[in-house]
């Protein structure tokens, strides 16, 4: 019996021009490459933090001698770090804490050390209401250096004479987040940063100067834990393996859209999984973005291998912690046993992203330890 349904025909095809070049959508949303507006200048309560691109080069970062502040502590109890009046509340079980009645600013050396014990703990410590933040830049990337040699940015917005930030502000942007949308499902972006580097970051500070009442978060996933939910057969296989981390995905984007470039691409070989200096842990060293071969494997199996690495840190909530941030809140975090993304949720239909405005230092550590001897 025939379909009494209406009969539906195909709309006719529209040419489509193969040629036709569009402008691509931001490498990372959280990640401006462009000068902000007189506005934004005016709207904001830090303009000295608004981003700029120096014409400025940087060569490629030779190998140094690295020694974790961690290592030095010799009382675990933190007494310099951590006085009666100090408040500490967990995140989450296993990770993150927000650690309330204690400056930064007016830390001794000793104190600064207990620090790096606690970040390499807990691996992701807030600290509320910061007087620090208000100290200004050469303060704060003084306060950094304890924890190892600063990062200069390669192509991201960061400060006048003060190489070291890497500043992310938003505040409307709106064509800009629109096309990212019609291309990607999510604005999350989870990585660990500066991978690429032969040392890459140990320690990382962020620093929110301004942000929406509400949104805005930053999630971490525990790296090592991730590893030890693995199967011992498939642990001791990954143990073997090492990764190429590149940053040229990244430079070649800054130069596509015609941005400022401080730095040519860098490749660097790490294990793909490396064992923490201060806690002994194996922990996963995998990147959502900055990886681009694991030698020893055809592409099908790599990207098999990495999407399964990643989607089982990204999924794993029984092993992350979720930030939410106030205004003077600084974050310490240890990006060695760490991998995170920014939560871009802060929009609006009418005029885009909400005024987020953050800063990030990292303090550059030890050259990744393999399992293994022979990958050094």
């Amino acid at each position: 019996m025939p379909s009494s349904a209406p009969v539906l025909r195909p709309k006719k095809a529209q040419p489509i021009n193969a040629h036709k070049e569009e402008e691509p959508i931001s490498y990372d949303i959280n990640i401006p490459y462009v000068d902000v507006t007189k506005e934004s200048n005016s709207r904001t309560r830090y303009p000295e933090y608004l981003p700029t691109w120096d014409k400025v080069w940087f060569d490629p970062l030779p190998p140094f001698e690295y020694q974790d502040p961690a290592l030095r502590v010799t009382d675990k109890s933190k007494r310099n770090l951590l006085s009666p009046g100090t408040k500490v509340t967990e995140i989450q079980p296993r990770i993150g804490s927000i650690v309330e009645g204690v400056q930064l600013n007016q830390l001794s050396d000793a104190a600064k050390d207990e620090l790096a014990l606690l970040v390499a703990e807990r691996k992701v410590v807030a600290f509320p209401n910061q007087d620090l933040i208000d100290d200004g830049p050469a303060a704060q990337e003084a306060f950094m250096r304890h924890f190892g040699k600063p990062n200069y940015q390669p192509v991201s917005g960061s400060m006048r004479g003060h190489p070291g930030f890497h500043i992310i502000h938003r505040d409307g942007n709106r064509e800009e987040i629109t096309r990212f949308l019609e291309q990607r499902t999510t604005t999350t972006l989870w990585h660990q940063d500066v991978s690429y580097e032969i040392q890459p970051p140990g320690y990382v500070m962020l620093g929110l100067l301004e942000g929406p009442e509400v949104g805005g978060d930053t999630v971490f996933s525990a790296t090592d834990m991730a590893y030890k939910r693995l199967s011992p057969t498939l642990t001791s296989w990954l143990d073997t393996l090492r990764a190429v981390h590149s940053s040229a995905k990244m430079i070649n984007h800054a130069r596509l859209t015609g941005s400022l470039v401080r730095k040519e691409a860098v490749d660097t070989v790490h294990p793909l999984v490396r064992v923490h200096p201060v806690t002994g842990e194996k922990c996963l060293f995998v990147n959502g973005e900055f990886i681009t071969k694991i030698p020893g494997l055809k592409e099908p199996e790599q990207r098999w291998l990495l999407d399964f690495l990643m989607q089982h840190i990204i999924t794993g909530h029984d092993f992350q912690a979720r930030v939410r941030w106030q205004p003077r809140t600084i974050v310490i975090f240890d990006n060695r046993c760490t991998t995170h993304s920014a939560i871009v949720d802060y929009l609006d239909d009418d005029n885009g992203a909400k005024l987020r405005h953050i800063f990030r230092l990292c303090a550059l550590g030890e050259k990744p330890i393999p399992v293994y001897d022979q990958f050094e």
